[in-house]
């Protein structure tokens, strides 16, 4: 009985506690959140290898007795027989007939990157789908389904990146001023006011029309304006936190208020906290969306899901172009969300372990 008790309390060797057992179970309970969680992963996985799905440049090639793998490697055209020292161009049917002639290619399943302009197009880009293009062309005469791979991977990484980066300065304003309060708590958040109130994608377009914007560039910028999401939250639960028994104990046998922050105050905080983390990933992914589809965002050619709405309203004879960018976006966005919902519930007190 005992042995079943700790066999079930434990999770890959590490005990869990009865506590985290429960949440666990209640965002397991919630199936909507449960397998989005699973298909969000599974969609992100899938797109950090792109080069290996969606690529114009052969995963493998056997030539002559060798192995090449041009999708990791550069290669020129005089290693498979060809005339000239540059890099071997493998749209051209001339490198594929000289590589065929002493070996094999293996392809990727999309045979195109997001940035391969197209010139053998059956009709003017944009054109429709076909079995060659699944979702047609865009109309620069780019592969759709390829840019959609690249700018999903894009648009997630950025959320991410940006949500962990701004969680982290957002947490620690909002702990030093719940737990030393005072002037210190008056004055953050006069200037939190101030700062949460400033009209952020005008300003975000003034300073994107400035310089010319990268990733890192709008990384920065975004960073700027949303680490005020979380500073609310965990200053009230650190100024209720602080008023504990175990931390006026604390703070009477002389533990550093760093100790007690970092040990007894944050972990109370980060509970609401983290309920709170896919909205804010959301909210990032919308922003950027919104700065590409104006224009302001990613740098011009870069793979975008918001430059693929524009194009679709750009292009209204061609509906493929915004129905692929409605649907790939509102999938990412409403995944986001039944996560955030069966994490809330996980955290959610009032929910007993089903």
């Amino acid at each position: 009985m005992t042995a079943g008790l700790i066999k079930q309390d434990r999770f890959i060797g590490i005990p869990i506690r009865p506590l985290t057992r429960r949440r666990i179970e209640n965002f397991k309970a919630n199936r909507r959140g449960f397998w989005s969680l699973w298909i969000f992963l599974a969609m992100f996985l899938l797109t950090l290898f792109a080069e290996l799905i969606a690529n114009d440049r052969p995963i493998l090639i056997g030539y002559d007795g060798g192995l090449y793998a041009p999708v990791l490697f550069a290669y020129a055209e005089t290693e498979f027989g060809g005339e000239f020292p540059t890099e071997a161009e493998y749209t051209d049917p001339f490198v594929v007939e000289l590589i065929e002639q002493k070996g094999w290619i293996l392809w990727p399943p999309i045979r195109f990157r997001y940035d391969t302009n197209i010139t053998d197009l059956d009709a003017p880009a944009p054109s429709p789908p076909t079995t060659r293009n699944w979702l047609g062309t865009d109309d620069q005469a780019r592969d759709v389904v390829a840019r959609m791979i690249y700018g999903f991977r894009i648009s997630v990484a950025f959320g991410l990146i940006l949500t962990v980066l701004s969680s982290v300065i957002g947490i620690s304003a909002g702990a030093l001023q719940g737990y030393f309060g005072g002037l210190l708590d008056l004055l953050g958040q006069r200037v939190i006011e101030i700062w949460s109130g400033m009209p952020v994608l005008f300003i975000l377009i003034i300073l994107a029309s400035i310089v010319t914007p990268n990733f890192w560039w709008l990384l920065g910028l975004m960073l700027l304006f949303s680490w005020t999401a979380l500073v609310g939250l965990v200053r009230a639960e650190v100024l209720r936190a602080r008023n504990f028994e175990y931390v006026k104990a604390a703070k009477a046998l002389g533990v550093s208020d760093r100790k007690i922050m970092f040990r007894h105050v944050l972990p109370n905080a980060m509970v609401a906290t983290l309920t709170f983390l896919p909205f804010i990933t959301s909210g990032a992914l919308i922003t950027l969306t919104s700065l590409d589809f104006l224009g302001f965002g990613l740098p011009p050619g870069s793979p975008s899901l918001g430059e693929l709405l524009k194009q679709g309203k750009d292009n209204l004879q061609a509906p493929w172009l915004g129905i692929a960018g409605f649907i790939i976006i509102s999938v990412m966005l409403t995944l986001l969300v039944f996560v955030g919902e069966a994490v809330r519930d996980a955290f959610d007190p009032r929910k007993s372990m089903r």
